[in-house]
């Protein structure tokens, strides 16, 4: 049931400063995700000393035990007692472990190679296992700031906003700034900027704990861990969505490992990166920007993701044709493709709550920091699979580090940013299909757990 700390709250409550600070923590998430996202790889090859398949083994073991790890600190958040709430006091508490774990991730040790496969096993394991604590409850707080789905698509944007704002740092700034700490040192330069960016990460996770308030609580009788699980697997909506996102996460991951040595190897410049990420990311904002005004007036948030999905397919098919001097239609497909791609975030997240409100009425009962930890899994899993994938495509075409690379092997670099999406992000527009939650069952929900709340505040 659905419980606010004020019986005479609106629907329509959450203030502008709410909302930057609850963006301000995805800011602080994305200095570190896209970092991952987008050199990491080509970090690990090319700075650290270890081979691509060795990488593509690397993130493939350590990321299952990071998804498998989701659904626990779900059930952990979910049982959370604090005068700060559920999911709040996380962002405090996990601040300075975030920072430093990420340091040491991105620290080079004088070891052997086998050394540096122990040390990269461990330190990345340890920086997603911190970064799964302070993520999974910041996931689940959308589902408690206000019980409006309009409302929450509004907060969900805002959200993506501050994460495509960390984007543009980190694609903006990070080569820059291991240049200027490094001085000629990559190894150095990279930890210095590591540093930078987790001291700012732990000042943002401060003020959205801050400027943020949990309004929404399950019964008082907690469901059992059993019961929780049950009433997941139940959750058709749920299901559906997970499935989605497993298949956007893999197609986005595949595009962003690929991004850097696309440059630096098949265009020959790889600080030309830095721009085309920033002018991406700039239109995927617009795009996110846009997201209520699409969902209106394209009526819903399934029929506005099937539209943007295949768009995006097309752009990336359009981008496989150009080639290495071919800026116009390099640039013009990537920035059609980003502003459609844009909506597809907000609208996720948005919908994850959604299928929060489902569960509750469906089954009785509610656990939103599990159904937000689950749908972190499946968009873990994804990216688990597109990093592992495009590490082993590298090594099986022959890549080698820091080298003149084959025809056959730029060819591959080529398709892991155009074609091999295109078709992952048709996939999940034909999955979305099954989705069964439309904006009129969702408005029903909506309404019926409303009047519940109105009976209990009586």
């Amino acid at each position: 049931m659905i419980k606010s700390t004020n019986p005479k709250v609106s629907e329509k409550m959450v203030r502008f400063k709410e909302k930057i600070g609850y963006a301000a923590g995805d800011t602080a998430f994305c200095l570190y995700y896209q970092t991952f996202a987008m050199f990491l790889t080509i970090f690990y090859t090319d700075t650290f000393g270890i081979s691509a398949a060795a990488v593509g083994t690397m993130l493939l073991v350590t990321r299952i035990w990071d998804t498998a790890n989701d659904p626990i600190m779900g059930l952990i958040a979910d049982r959370t007692k604090s005068r700060f709430g559920k999911f709040r006091p996380w962002l405090l508490w996990m601040a300075i472990p975030y920072t430093i774990a990420g340091v040491l991730t991105f620290t080079t040790p004088d070891l052997s190679m086998t050394g540096k496969l122990i040390y990269a096993y461990g330190t990345y394991t340890l920086v997603m296992m911190v970064y799964t604590a302070v993520n999974i409850p910041y996931g689940a707080l959308l589902g408690v700031i206000t019980p409006n789905s309009d409302e929450r698509t509004t907060l969900s944007s805002y959200r993506f906003i501050g994460a495509f704002t960390g984007n543009l740092i980190v694609q903006g700034t990070l080569l820059y700034l291991i240049s200027f700490f490094g001085q000629g040192n990559d190894q150095r330069g990279y930890q210095l900027a590591i540093g930078l960016f987790g001291l700012v990460a732990a000042c943002l996770f401060v003020f959205t704990f801050w400027s943020t308030k949990e309004r929404i609580y399950p019964p008082k009788e907690q469901s059992k861990i059993k019961q929780d699980f049950y009433d997941l697997i139940r959750n058709r909506p749920w299901l559906v969505l997970g499935l989605m996102s497993i298949i956007t996460l893999v197609w986005v991951s595949l595009r962003n490992t690929a991004m850097l040595f696309y440059f630096k190897y098949y265009i020959g410049v790889e600080t030309l990166a830095a721009p085309f990420m920033v002018t991406g990311t700039v239109f995927t904002i617009l795009g996110v920007l846009c997201t209520t005004y699409l969902t209106k007036i394209l009526r819903g948030k399934k029929r506005t993701y099937i539209i943007v999905s295949v768009i995006n397919a097309m752009c990336l098919i359009g981008f496989f044709f150009a080639g290495p001097k071919d800026f116009v239609l390099m640039y013009a497909t990537h920035i059609l493709g980003s502003f459609f791609t844009g909506p597809i975030f907000p609208m996720t997240w948005s919908m994850y709550a959604d299928t929060a409100d489902y569960s509750e009425w469906r089954f009785g009962r509610r656990a939103t920091g599990l159904i937000f930890s689950a749908g972190t899994f499946s968009q873990k899993f994804g990216w688990t699979i597109g990093g592992a994938i495009s590490a082993y495509i590298l090594a099986w075409l022959g890549f080698r580090a820091n080298v003149e690379q084959t025809s056959e092997t730029l060819n591959g670099i080529k398709m892991l940013m155009s074609l091999f999406p295109a078709a992952g992000s048709i996939l999940a527009a034909t999955v979305s299909l099954l989705y069964n939650l439309d904006a009129k069952l969702q408005h029903q929900i909506e309404m019926d757990l409303m009047g519940k709340k109105r009976k209990e505040t009586k």
